[in-house]
């Protein structure tokens, strides 16, 4: 059997220089970080942007809660450190709002989710016209939240309201959805719950019809009821969807905003309501620095719900972790 270097000097094959060898060997590690930096290339534009847009205002934001700062002057800055937290926590509007801000996500988020997932069930079977039903189901998330918002007001107005017309039908007396609490904070949900149902939905139909077919097959062979199999097969092969809506609506009822706001009607839409009945985290953020020039307070009560906001999927996270260990 010839050898290399016999067949390189009978003309059969080139002699292989060490050279050579260190270059193929280069260029193949060379392919082989163009192959695996790839995606790093298309990601660095976003981190970018991220640190652009995302980074520099929170650390702003920090900076100016730090300072008494009027927004008629944000080049005037008078060193406080954290007597904007101390006063925030003293204050029983923040507490209010805090507390507010809980009910209202409870009262939308939970009622949203369910009828969500029902839908999304509904809509996984083979029925005529699904694709008109997934369309309709989206068009209120494609609609304004200010054009939403005045509606669901006109609906739930107190004297001429087609809600308070619906229950002078049957006998009860007329609510004032707007000067009372707990109607105030149902009518509000009421616009979250209509807005949202339908994108979660959508979300939960496309997990659903990820779900492979011959785990159907199986548990109805097993003797497994429609119902058992949704809650058996269907409930946890959407776990990661319904845990990623989860989180999507508990950062939704944190920023609430834009429909307590337009919801008030006027001036009480900033306070949320004459006794503050509804006032959220975001309507009290507005109303310190845009009603009350005080932009240091504002910047506080921003950090506040970014805090809470982390507290609350750390807490999740525990929970997690001690359920895992115990199972």
């Amino acid at each position: 059997m010839a050898t290399s270097t016999t067949k390189a000097l009978a003309g059969e094959e080139p002699p292989k220089t060490g050279g050579e060898g260190t270059a193929r060997r280069r260029g193949a590690l060379l392919h082989l970080l163009d192959v695996r930096g790839a995606p790093y290339a298309f990601v660095a534009p976003f981190f970018v942007v991220f640190a652009a847009f995302s980074f520099y205002p929170l650390v702003y934001t920090s900076w100016i809660s730090l300072h008494r700062v009027e927004l008629a002057t944000l080049d005037v800055m008078e060193w406080v450190a954290f007597d904007n937290y101390v006063e925030l926590w003293k204050d029983e509007r923040f507490w209010n709002a805090l507390l507010n801000t809980i009910t209202i996500g409870v009262i939308s988020t939970v009622p949203q989710l369910l009828m969500a997932l029902g839908l999304a069930h509904l809509l996984n079977y083979r029925m005529r016209a699904s694709l008109f039903f997934r369309v309709a189901s989206l068009v209120p998330y494609a609609t304004s939240v200010a054009a939403a918002a005045l509606v669901f007001t006109m609906i739930f107005e107190r004297d001429f309201g087609m809600v308070n017309w619906a229950l002078g039908a049957v006998g009860v007396d007329p609510v004032d959805w707007e000067a009372d609490k707990w109607p105030a904070q149902i009518a509000i949900s009421t616009i979250v719950i209509w807005r949202w149902t339908g994108y979660n939905a959508l979300l939960y139909l496309a997990a659903m019809q990820a779900i492979p077919a011959d785990r159907y097959e199986a548990a109805s062979l097993d003797g497994a009821s429609r119902w058992k199999q949704f809650t058996h097969v269907t409930v946890p092969g959407i776990r990661s969807t319904i845990v990623f809506t989860i989180v999507l609506s508990t950062i939704g009822a944190t920023q609430l905003f834009g429909e307590p706001l337009i919801f008030g009607q006027g001036p009480n839409g900033v306070t949320g309501g004459a006794d503050n009945q509804y006032q959220t985290l975001g309507l009290l953020l507005y109303e310190e620095g845009w009603k009350n020039y005080q932009m240091g307070r504002s910047a506080t009560v921003a950090w506040a719900m970014f805090l809470l906001l982390v507290l609350v999927f750390a807490a999740q996270r525990l929970i997690r972790r001690a359920r895992s260990r115990t199972s």
